[in-house]
């Protein structure tokens, strides 16, 4: 019976894992050679390879590991070979103590008579070696798995500043992160979650900056995680997020090393799950999905001024189609009279009521969105502007919608895109909006504002407010938010998220 359930310390919760631990190595290398076989069995990937001594052939070894994820060059180079060639062996008494500290060439050998350690670390892409007449393993670094190579997010282009990117291995991301902040303060804890993929999980922090009481929320939520695996860092967001039912994202996620590198000096946690490229940040505020790191890399004026662009679509792209909807269905007195007079030309002919052409348009619209996403990419951009092109056209001169309908709708989606960050909540919004006008009119979409704001208001993302810095008469704390002030006006770090919040020597506000 290769499986057990047991009592996990830290949240009491039983969770079910291997349950190789009740098995004991031996003196004999047969043996430990043929349990390892029996826990790898069916594993074609799974190698044993037998060596001796050249001049003492009872130095018996032998070497366990996976094909695909250790480095054949590392085991025959460093291991294997140095322990066939040795010719001081027979003088020691310790033999794999002389082995782990004076012939093995590697920069991570350790001793372990854990079953289960062992059966990781060949999991991992490491070297277990054996020698007969010891009932102790030898686990060797030799990991040498591809892996893709630095490159710039495709979702997070920019026109200045780094052009480097996370990729899938936890170290090579931790390495670009650490050479971003060379300092002894950043600290790094890895923990293991994933019964059945026993996924790497770092959470990366400033000491003397980072809130103590959201890092020990961070490690209680993620200490509480119980699932059979971890594949991507979404997983993650989606267990341990507050307001779990929430649109609206409170946990951030970038894929650049220089963003996570900012967040860690406001005081904010980063999450690096091994096996993805997306690196979540704790905790996340409303102002965020508006900011990009290429603000910092511009003119403050410039910067300021995309960020307004930002903040003016996403009014535009949840309200135009809700305010339109309403003027026509409700208030047609409020619009100017040529421009009411047109609207009603272009609707003669059509047989549907505004809300049924606002609704079928931005469906299109979203199908011609998730299609273009899944097809190839020079496929999916022709797809997307052919697509929109030939309907919209093909719609309107066969009186199916209005020309002013169309406009509308294109003018909400090429806003949507303007803030990837909160598209989903972007879209929710949209209907509930359009909705409540097409019901009560432009009366609708104002409490539908109204409920949004509190809303919006009485969000937290571990503890802290969602709408932070937004909701304060403070001068000082509206510096970084719609605008981007000078960075020598800059000199404090958000509250309630640092525990330091000087962020320049001079401090002041």
């Amino acid at each position: 019976m290769l499986f057990r359930r047991h009592k996990d310390k830290e949240t009491g919760k039983g969770k079910q894992r291997t349950g190789i631990s009740k098995y004991k190595l031996s003196d004999s290398l047969d043996a430990n050679v043929q349990l390892f076989q029996q826990i790898f069995n069916d594993d074609d990937t799974f190698k044993v390879r037998y060596f001796e001594n050249q001049q003492h052939p009872q130095v018996r070894c032998c070497v366990l590991f996976i094909e695909c994820m250790a480095d054949n060059e590392i085991i025959n180079e460093n291991i294997i070979q140095p322990i066939v060639q040795n010719t001081m062996l027979e003088n020691s008494g310790d033999i794999l103590s002389s082995l782990q500290n004076q012939v093995i060439v590697s920069n991570h050998v350790a001793k372990t008579t854990d079953i289960d350690k062992l059966s990781a670390a060949i999991i991992r892409g490491d070297t277990v070696l054996f020698l007969d007449g010891w009932p102790v393993g030898l686990m060797i670094c030799s990991k040498g798995w591809a892996s893709r190579p630095i490159k710039e997010p495709q979702g997070e282009r920019v026109a200045s500043g780094p052009r480097e990117g996370f990729t899938e291995s936890i170290m090579v991301n931790l390495t670009m992160v650490r050479r971003k902040l060379e300092t002894p303060d950043l600290k790094m804890k890895i923990m293991t979650i994933g019964v059945q993929t026993n996924t790497k999980v770092c959470v990366c922090y400033v000491e003397g900056i980072v809130h103590r009481r959201i890092l020990d929320e961070v490690y209680k939520r993620l200490k509480g995680i119980n699932i059979d695996g971890i594949l991507d860092a979404a997983y993650i967001n989606e267990i341990i997020k507050d307001s779990p039912f929430s649109p609206f994202n409170t946990i951030g996620n970038t894929e650049r090393p220089d963003i996570v590198a900012a967040k860690l000096l406001e005081g904010h946690i980063a999450v690096v799950v091994d096996g993805t490229p997306v690196v979540l940040t704790i905790p996340l505020l409303f102002v965020e999905n508006f900011q990009s790191n290429e603000d910092y890399y511009v003119n403050f004026y410039f910067a300021t001024t995309n960020r307004l662009l930002r903040v003016m679509g996403f009014i535009i792209t949840i309200s135009v189609p809700a305010v339109y909807t309403a003027l026509v269905t409700f208030h047609q007195e409020a619009i100017p009279t040529p421009l009411l007079l047109s609207i009603s030309a272009a609707r003669q002919g059509v047989p549907f009521p505004t809300i049924v052409e606002v609704i079928l348009l931005l469906l299109i619209f979203e199908i011609l969105r998730e299609t273009g996403l899944r097809m190839p990419y020079f496929v999916g951009q022709t797809l997307s502007i052919i697509g929109a092109i030939v309907l919209g056209t093909a719609s309107v001169e066969a009186k199916l919608v209005s020309a002013p309908i169309v406009i509308v709708v294109s003018i909400t989606a090429i806003t949507g895109l303007m803030i990837p960050g909160i598209k989903v909540a972007a879209i929710f919004l949209r209907f509930i909006f359009l909705f409540l006008s097409a019901f009560i009119g432009l009366y609708g979409y104002i409490f539908g504002v109204m409920g949004f704001l509190v809303y919006l208001c009485q969000l937290r993302s571990f503890g802290v407010p969602y709408m932070l810095t937004l909701t304060t008469l403070d001068p000082g704390e509206l510096k970084d938010t719609a605008v981007r002030a000078p960075w020598w006006y800059m000199k404090l770090r958000p509250k309630l998220i640092s525990a330091n919040r000087v962020r320049q020597a001079n401090g002041g506000k």
